[in-house]
């Protein structure tokens, strides 16, 4: 089996996380700057096995697309070009941003630790994972 990788795109940074590979578990894996993000995902898909990519969906409260999804319809297009097998699909990111500072908080994080947006977009990541994958699993 190979790891499921979540991307919760930015338009300065991306969070990222991945499964273990037997996809029970999901982990932050880092932030990349949003325009090195295609080259670290070409890497990083040469090196690691991975089987299918989730990507965050941003959505208002009224369920119409945000300001941001054209910016993310165009990175996987570019991504789909790059990598044609690749399944990948969207999940819901509403309320992660609230939802990762709350864990941040309730994980006992230093509030100068807690300026480090970086660390907010992988938790993000995580959480568009972890709720992915207990969606898999309510069917």
């Amino acid at each position: 089996m190979g790891r499921i990788l979540a991307i919760d795109y930015g338009l300065k940074r991306t969070g990222l996380a991945v499964t273990d590979t037997l996809q029970l578990i999901a982990n932050a894996l880092t932030t990349v700057p949003t325009k090195e993000l295609q080259a670290f995902l070409d890497d990083y898909l040469q090196k690691e096995s991975v089987e299918r990519v989730v990507v965050g969906l941003p959505k208002q409260m009224n369920g119409q697309p945000s300001q941001t999804m054209p910016y993310i319809e165009k990175f996987v297009a570019e991504f789909r070009r790059r990598h044609p097998q690749m399944p990948l699909e969207y999940y819901d990111e509403r309320f992660t941003s609230v939802l990762a500072q709350k864990a941040i908080i309730a994980g006992g994080v230093k509030k100068k630790d807690r300026q480090n947006k970086a660390l907010y977009d992988q938790v993000s990541a995580t959480i568009i994972l972890q709720a992915w994958m207990e969606s898999k699993r309510a069917f």
